[in-house]
């Protein structure tokens, strides 16, 4: 029940114990709550009281009541969960987090649930679902091929796909590797490690080893895909921001019958070289109009990561947009400058260059070039013409 004066506003709640879940160890959540939205919440018996700003005041009342409704159908809420629903309602206040947070992707082999945790994370999951071809676009910590991997083991699990293929690009992060010891497949490993530790997360140690060892689960560089046709696969390409337009190319036309392809990149960390265009924002400019073909783009809002990562991603943003619009203004004031500089080419070559020859004069025109002072036919002092011309 939801009593509302014009400072505060009251909610009641019937069951004491699902309470204490939604206030959490020494009220965590709602300290998590009341720091995020400038809040004050109080509690007393089954009562919350909230007061504070009116539109703050209205999404700590949806907030807290629709987490209360996740926790009497037995969905386990932490700390985290509260901050995702802050975020979520705060974007949209129509929003309902059952919709989402009960959405489960997949079972861990540690009993931990994989559900989307942003509008933009159940948006992406509702397309891996429906569409054969999806691109999952924006910065890091937003759970792009976590949540891709997690639908793709799901998958696997139903005997919907026969196999699951983990690719990505080996390109350096900037820094200079240099000759890595062992052989092809100690070379490559480093940098398929991401992909390990996700699907470790998804899957007991044991069980993917004997999966990779029949060939279920294959995890290989992007040149390896190369010739190949991949059927019955869910094919999950990482880092697709470190591609070329022929690699990408080449990717999405290795898929064969009954297969799904997810690409996943951030566009604003490409590594490859001066110059050379990145394969997958070449993609999302080619292939956005074509109908089966899905593009779910994320921002910090949807970092699930530490919550100074999400800061990290904006000050980052704020500061590459600062550089972009002081670069724009110096090429302006020097395009202006350029402009406004007189054209002095006219005297370029000095006096001692020779004029442009005026047709309508004639050659021995005293005021042609044929003069004394000219380089002409030379004329006799005396003004006479000179005799070698009879």
């Amino acid at each position: 029940m939801d009593q509302t004066t014009p400072a505060t506003s009251q909610l009641e709640f019937g069951n004491q114990r699902f309470l204490r879940d939604l206030l959490g160890q020494q009220d965590v959540h709602l300290r998590g709550i009341e720091n995020a939205l400038g809040v004050k919440i109080s509690a007393s018996g089954n009562s919350l009281i909230i007061a504070g700003d009116e539109d703050q005041r209205d999404i700590a009342s949806r907030v807290t009541t629709q987490l209360y409704d996740l926790i009497q159908r037995g969905y386990p809420v932490y700390p985290s969960d509260v901050d995702y629903a802050i975020r979520i309602l705060s974007q949209d206040h129509s929003a309902n987090l059952k919709d989402i947070f009960l959405d489960t992707v997949y079972v861990s082999s540690n009993r931990r649930t994989i559900t989307p945790k942003s509008l933009a994370q159940k948006a992406y999951i509702d397309a891996l679902r429906r569409y054969d071809i999806v691109f999952g676009i924006g910065p890091a910590g937003t759970g792009k091929t976590y949540l891709a991997m997690a639908v793709a083991v799901a998958e696997l699990m139903k005997h919907k796909v026969s196999r699951v293929v983990l690719t990505r690009p080996a390109v350096e992060a900037g820094e200079k590797l240099g000759f890595l010891p062992g052989d092809l497949a100690e070379k490559i490993n480093p940098y398929l490690r991401p992909l390990y530790d996700a699907l470790h997360d998804m899957v007991d140690f044991d069980r993917v080893q004997k999966m990779i060892e029949r060939g279920v689960i294959e995890v290989a560089p992007l040149a390896f895909m190369r010739g190949r046709t991949l059927n019955d696969s869910f094919v999950i390409l990482d880092e697709a921001q470190n591609t070329t337009r022929e690699q990408m190319k080449m990717f999405l036309t290795r898929l064969g019958y009954g297969s799904k392809a997810v690409i996943t990149g951030d566009v604003t960390q490409v590594d490859l070289p001066t110059g050379t265009r990145s394969g997958l924002k070449e993609a999302q400019r080619i292939l956005r109009n074509i109908n089966g073909i899905n593009f779910t783009l994320f921002t910090e809002k949807d970092v699930v990561r530490h919550r100074l990562v999400q800061d990290v991603i904006t000050a980052y943003e704020r500061d590459q947009e600062e550089q972009e619009r002081h670069d724009e203004e110096r090429r302006t004031r020097r395009r202006s400058h350029l402009q406004a500089r007189p054209d002095h080419r006219h005297l370029r070559h000095g006096s001692g260059s020779k004029p442009d020859r005026d047709p309508a004069l004639e050659p021995n025109d005293p005021a042609s070039p044929g003069t004394e002072s000219g380089r002409g036919e030379p004329r006799l002092r005396d003004g006479s013409d000179d005799p070698r011309a009879e």
